[in-house]
């Protein structure tokens, strides 16, 4: 395949995750280190404002870890932490403020490059920062003063969502503003996770400084149900757990979170009803990209559950369903069925759906007077065939028979017997299927006729 092929076929696949994602609100969290890193943040940057080019609604979260230790350091102030999180004294905070200043100032002049002749030439991006965060003091956990180190109270989600709907990329800075006027220091991964659980966001993205949630063979681990990701946080913290402290100190440390945090804030996001975190190594060029608009993606995704993806069809699913199945039906595997004939049998299909994209469907035709019912149009994408999702949509399908009192499975199929066979279902001869399934039969494809007792 040459290299304007290869485009080609890139840009026709990511259609569907175009028309998924737009008009979805993501929140994206970055730490400091994304920022002063001048190799890679602008290809960030031109990646934002293409999303925001495609009608995605953005919240940005940014950290300022390093550039706070930096004036710390100018200013010759000793930094403090304790479980990771900075301890701020009135010295402190004045650094905290002046850096994070400086860094969404950063931030917001490369989201207003225009200049002719680069990827920014004519975005026009609208970016809006502002109060939209009350916070709140930690107080004194473990005889530790954490100051004027907070946590969010609320979050202003009115005024965040009028400036989303304006066509706005809305900024927040880790800091937090209380009722009578204090300001506090706040974690930025916090603050991205609460911000998107307020605006019950579609996405919570953590882009990490770590490469990313691996298996113990070195592999990105691409997808964790959060049952999955709860046994892998429990498995690395019982690791931990053989280092316990002696006493309680706080201690310098210049480190963000590391990838077990990530994956511990994920679980507390999905757990709080967020359906899909991404966690993603923001060291490799355009990963948000590849991790949105790809099928597998680059990252690691926390969802709360495979099934949420296993639905009814609707009739916005039909562009999907064809698109899946046409391949199939040219090779013989399926009968064909026109856009017409889908859209006027949509209700008799389920999907399983990842990331707006239809990855496989099936359909149930019931006769409920003979107890029996027709299970037609079983199909998997390519990629997704050792997957189980099979499996899911057959069980699904048995499920929704039996509630319509269904007996018998019926399949007609010409290249899936041997599959089948695996499922329980047993040959049959076209005498023993009801006479309207037998007046439907297509003799020309001489399909394979198989029946299951549920």
């Amino acid at each position: 395949m040459t290299g304007t092929q290869s485009f080609v076929t890139g840009f026709r696949d990511s259609a569907p995750y175009i028309n998924a994602l737009r008009g979805r609100t993501l929140v994206i969290s970055f730490g400091g280190e994304a920022v002063a890193d001048t190799t890679t943040f602008p290809h960030f940057i031109h990646d934002i404002a293409l999303l925001n080019s495609l009608g995605i609604r953005l919240v940005l979260v940014h950290g300022a870890r390093p550039q706070i230790e930096c004036q710390l350091k100018k200013h010759q102030i000793e930094s403090c932490y304790y479980n990771n999180l900075r301890v701020t004294n009135a010295a402190t905070l004045d650094c905290v403020k002046h850096a994070v200043g400086n860094v969404r100032v950063d931030i917001e002049a490369l989201l207003s490059m225009g200049l002719a002749n680069s990827p920014m030439a004519g975005a026009k991006i609208r970016v809006t920062s502002g109060n939209y965060i009350t916070a709140k003091p930690i107080g004194i956990i473990d005889g530790i003063d954490y100051d004027h180190t907070g946590q969010v109270r609320r979050v202003d989600v009115n005024s965040i969502e009028t400036h989303l709907n304006n066509g706005e990329i809305v900024l927040l800075s880790p800091i937090g503003y209380s009722s009578t006027g204090e300001i506090f220091n706040i974690n930025a991964e916090d603050a991205a996770s609460a911000v998107a659980i307020a605006l019950a966001a579609d996405k919570l993205i953590y882009l990490i400084e770590d490469k990313g949630i691996r298996s113990s063979k070195n592999k990105i681990i691409p997808e964790l149900l959060l049952s999955e990701a709860e046994a892998l946080l429990n498995k690395e913290s019982n690791k931990g757990s053989n280092k316990k402290q002696n006493k309680v100190q706080a201690t310098k440390t210049t480190k963000g979170p590391n990838k077990s945090g990530y994956l511990e804030k994920a679980v507390q996001a999905c757990r709080e009803s967020i359906k899909r975190v991404h966690i993603i190594d923001r060291h490799i060029d355009g990963a948000l990209i590849q991790e949105l608009f790809t099928r597998d993606g680059i990252g690691t995704l926390i969802s709360v559950d495979i099934y949420e993806g296993l639905r009814q069809a609707t009739i916005n699913d039909v562009g999907g369903i064809l698109e899946l199945i046409t391949p199939i039906e040219e090779n013989g595997a399926l009968v064909r069925r026109s856009r017409d004939r889908l859209e006027l049998e949509i209700n008799h299909f389920s999907v399983v759906e990842r990331d707006g994209a239809v990855i496989a469907c099936s359909a149930l035709y019931p006769l409920i007077k003979e107890s029996t019912a027709e299970l037609a149009c079983l199909a998997v994408h390519p990629d997704y065939r050792n997957s189980g999702r099979g499996n899911i949509l057959l069980g699904h399908t048995e499920r929704l028979a039996k509630e319509m009192g269904i007996k018998k499975l019926i399949v007609l199929t010409t290249q899936a017997a041997h599959w089948f066979c695996e499922k329980g279902f047993r040959k049959t001869d076209i005498d023993s299927i009801p006479i309207k399934q037998k007046a439907m039969y297509n003799y020309q494809r001489n399909s394979r006729i198989y029946v299951k007792q549920i």
